[in-house]
């Protein structure tokens, strides 16, 4: 059944569920990557709860009007206006007052929140026959979706990465250093409001298939989960990007195969354990890889206090110094160094002495702020001033067997 989802072979409407939430996750992955550069992931909260009165107050004027109330685009330009509405709200409060933004998006988000919450009651009251369903646009509901939905998915999501390459520049600019950005003439407030713009656009189009609630997520989930694997911004859009659309695959071929499981909150499940894989598993900043880095350190450490033990005459005793130094064929299981052993002892305690002048020198100021007493002194100085420290430390240590 999951081999079938995932092959798109479950039917029409499982297609269209994981071709839009695929699209979806891909461009919210690429756009909240700008957003938690910024570090402005609340703003996305703001925004996606800030949709909600829009989508009511949508609904409340096509069925006055004697349409249908579950129109999609008519919901999605609600939530829309709604949503830039608190935008802007939460941009005026903390322009022109002395509200903290966090401040200001908490009681935006709160307020709009709570007023969509009451008209969703009002709405339940209407008697009209046409709300059933309404409520999906919390957690999302992909049950029944039709081809014009998905096309408004698509098309939405492929505008929005569309205008995010196009603004990408500016928007990283800002991201990393606002004040320079300005210096360099980048108008910050308008990119930052290019930036919620885009972050409210793919609010509006992912309420479908994810929720309100749960869009935050897939905005801020993947670019955090990129940011493990790499230090390059566009590297980050393009693997936060891959890491939201496969979210979006594979969330709804598990909740397609299980037809009982919402395919929003699957989809987030999901994200957040491509997240934990790459907190654990990352090569360069994942747990793992930094536990490894620990050990080889403390191996490092280890060989290094031996071999100065065995340069100074000194028995090792510390059990895992001793079985490190016999593992590298360093010393005996007598305790007694071998023939490469003592050359790397001398070495070692030759470098002590070098790494001491040098601390001592003001000369080599910049090359004495380097030690930290693992670093090879070759990888520091020319071969020109290590001869001439040499030369002032006098003939080499000879360690006896």
């Amino acid at each position: 059944m999951l081999w079938d989802a995932l092959t798109l072979q479950l039917g029409y409407n499982a297609t269209l569920v994981a071709i839009g939430a695929t699209l979806l996750g891909f461009a919210a992955g690429v756009t909240g990557t700008f957003l938690f550069l910024r570090k402005r992931a609340l703003v996305s909260d703001a925004i996606s709860h800030a949709t909600l009165p829009g989508v009511c107050i949508a609904f409340m004027v096509m069925v006055a009007l004697g349409g249908d109330g579950r129109n999609l685009p008519g919901l999605l330009a609600g939530s829309a206006l709604s949503a830039w509405v608190g935008l802007l709200c939460i941009n005026g409060l903390t322009r022109r007052t002395r509200l903290a933004e966090d401040a200001a998006i908490g009681a935006v988000l709160s307020v709009f929140f709570g007023f969509g919450v009451v008209l969703l009651t009002v709405i339940q009251t209407m008697g009209v026959g046409r709300q059933a369903g309404l409520e999906g646009f919390l957690l999302g509901s992909t049950a029944g979706m039709l081809f014009a939905d998905a096309l408004i998915i698509a098309v939405g999501g492929a505008a929005t990465v569309l205008l995010v390459m196009i603004l990408r520049r500016p928007m990283l600019m800002v991201a990393f250093d606002a004040e320079y950005a300005a210096a360099t003439g980048v108008p910050v407030h308008r990119v930052d409001l290019a930036m919620m713009g885009l972050v409210m656009a793919v609010t509006v189009i992912g309420l479908k298939i994810v929720g309100l609630i749960l869009i935050v997520a897939l905005l801020i989930i993947p670019p955090v989960t990129a940011r493990f694997w790499s230090d390059r911004a566009d590297r980050v859009v393009l693997l936060s990007g891959i890491a939201g659309g496969l979210a979006g695959y594979l969330g709804a071929a598990v909740s397609a195969s299980a037809p009982n499981l919402p395919t929003g909150p699957i989809i987030v499940l999901i994200s957040f354990a491509l997240f934990a894989l790459s907190l654990l598993l990352a090569p360069a900043r994942g747990v793992l890889a930094a536990v490894l880095r620990h050990r080889r350190f403390q191996r490092r450490v280890h060989v290094r206090q031996g071999l100065l033990a065995l340069a100074q005459g000194q028995e090792v005793y510390e059990p895992y110094t001793r079985r490190l130094l016999r593992r590298a064929g360093l010393m005996r299981a007598d305790g007694v160094a071998t023939e490469a052993g003592r050359a790397r002892a001398a070495k070692a305690l030759r470098d002590e002495r070098r790494w001491g002048l040098v601390r001592a020198d003001q000369t080599h100021e910049a090359a004495a702020a380097q030690y930290d007493g693992l670093r090879d002194i070759e990888t520091v100085l020319t071969r020109d001033q290590i001869d001439e420290i040499d030369r002032r430390i006098g003939p080499p240590h000879e360690v006896r067997a």
